[in-house]
């Protein structure tokens, strides 16, 4: 069999062996002729090609594209509802940490270096929060306890876990409450009123208003004709906004800081009735807060408070009256709270002044059992009885005893108050 010769491929035509394009004319088997491009049959897909269409050869790179484009979105949207069931859980958990508000309050002393967990375990302990593991998380959410202060605190159930953390911070902006101390209340009243408020609790503003270190600081005078046993007296009647769970020594400050303005004012406005009674009976700012606090509890009628200091003022002066006993129960019914446990007559004291209370010597508040002031003032007096005892009437009165609607019957001679008190005897009796 023979060989076909191969056809060179000079610039992609094929030619014979003498270089002529070869039609096939002489017979021979050659390659059919292409059709000019301009001949070119339009076939769909090139129609399609040629009004801009990609073929779904050149789209297929798109595809993995798009894919990811959507995982990753999916991805996104997980990872937002993931950390909104997150926020959703914590939020629940730190509502179930309050616990029920009862009304109850909590007077702790906070330690110090506790940390979220201690702090959350001590607070469930006391009954302040429902979820120790809730108010724990809470703690460590929103900054630890490093900002916390040691020391005595007031608490109380229904607090939100935020408002914990503002009290035992002490935060500035925590809620406040407006205390008013209406005049006559004595330093045990104003302590209840704290507590009840949830400004300071009441044992430990008693125990700062009779610290004798904190009354030195406050300047409070410890000499005298009466030593200091407390702040009473010079925690001045007035209303005050003040801070929930604030410190007691704060508090107390801020009271006798009220007291040190009034009391120079006061003596400002009574400079030679201050002068007469240091020059008299060796009185200073502790002794006319004694007497003032004990004709606050007297009197009833704004007018009669400088008649009651003219008796009182006359029975430490009047050499007739040599007694010199003030005679009034309000002062013996201050000893049975302030000091029961010295005198056997305030055991299941009633609260009412009876012949034994008063008459007690072991009670050494009572005015009818010793002469002279008391150790101290018994109630926290405002300034129109201490304006009384700076400037009082010129009387010569040496009694007086009560006569219905706030008033009282004075007397000069102990004849005219007997007729007085009868008098009033007859008109109550039944």
């Amino acid at each position: 069999m023979g060989v076909r010769p191969r056809a060179s491929r000079p610039g992609n035509r094929r030619t014979g062996g003498d270089g002529n394009r070869r039609t096939g004319g002489d017979g021979a088997q050659g390659s059919p002729p292409r059709e000019p491009p301009s001949t070119r049959k339009a076939t769909p897909a090139r129609r399609a090609r040629g009004a801009g269409q990609r073929s779904p050869a050149s789209r297929r790179p798109a595809q993995p594209r798009a894919r990811r484009g959507r995982a990753l979105l999916l991805g996104l949207a997980g990872v937002i509802a993931a950390g909104c069931a997150a926020l959703l859980a914590l939020v629940f958990g730190f509502g179930r940490a309050r616990a029920p508000d009862r009304g109850r309050v909590v007077e702790l002393n906070w330690p110090d270096g506790l940390d979220a967990g201690e702090a959350a375990a001590l607070l469930a302990a006391e009954g302040l929060v429902e979820s120790e593991r809730a108010m724990a998380l809470y703690l460590g959410a929103t900054g630890g306890t490093e900002a916390f202060v040691p020391g005595p605190h007031l608490l109380f159930e229904g607090a939100t876990p935020r408002e914990l953390r503002q009290l035992l911070a002490r935060a500035e902006g925590r809620p406040t409450a407006k205390l008013t101390i209406p005049e006559g209340f004595s330093r045990f009243d104003i302590a209840a009123r704290l507590e009840k408020l949830r400004i300071a609790g009441r044992k430990t503003f008693l125990a700062a208003t009779a610290d004798g270190a904190f009354l030195d600081a406050l300047g409070i005078e410890r000499g005298g004709a009466v030593g200091a046993e407390s702040a009473e007296g010079y925690l001045f009647p007035a209303t005050y906004e003040l801070a929930l769970d604030s410190d007691a020594r704060d508090v107390a400050r801020r009271l006798v800081a009220e007291s040190d303005r009034r009391w120079s004012a006061l003596a400002a406005q009574s400079k030679d009735g201050l002068a007469a009674l240091r020059a008299t009976l060796g009185w200073g700012r502790r002794e006319v807060l004694t007497l003032a606090s004990i004709i606050e509890k007297e009197a009833v009628v704004e007018e009669e408070r400088p008649l009651i200091a003219s008796v009182f003022l006359n029975r430490l002066l009047d050499p007739s009256f040599r007694s010199r006993r003030l005679q009034s129960d309000a002062t013996a019914l201050y000893g049975c709270v302030a000091w029961p446990e010295e005198a056997p007559s305030c055991a299941g004291w009633s609260g009412k002044a009876t012949p034994a209370v008063v008459r007690d010597p072991k009670n050494r508040y009572s005015t009818y059992a010793h002469p002279g002031l008391p150790p101290g003032p018994i109630s926290n007096p405002g300034a129109p009885s201490i304006a009384a005892v700076l400037a009082p009437a010129a009387t010569k009165y040496l009694y007086f005893v009560a006569a219905g609607g706030g008033r009282h019957r004075f007397s000069e001679s102990l004849d005219d108050h007997n007729d007085a008190v009868q008098k009033r005897r007859d008109a109550t009796a039944p």
